[in-house]
């Protein structure tokens, strides 16, 4: 169980960084992490865009 843990962790941390790193570089930006919030939004609330309701943000 320690050494599952202890790899879940690693993953994570590796993931963390690949991140603040792709921020860094401008991979990452506010408008992507708009778009993808809209896009979650959409897709999770579906049926308050069948019922004509607007998930844009901002």
């Amino acid at each position: 169980m320690t050494r599952y843990r202890l790899g879940s962790f690693l993953f994570l941390i590796y993931i963390l960084v690949g991140l603040y790193v792709a921020w860094i570089y401008d991979y990452i930006t506010p408008a992507l992490l708009k778009d993808v919030a809209e896009a979650l939004l959409a897709t999770f609330l579906w049926f308050v865009l069948l019922l004509g309701g607007d998930l844009h943000l901002g």
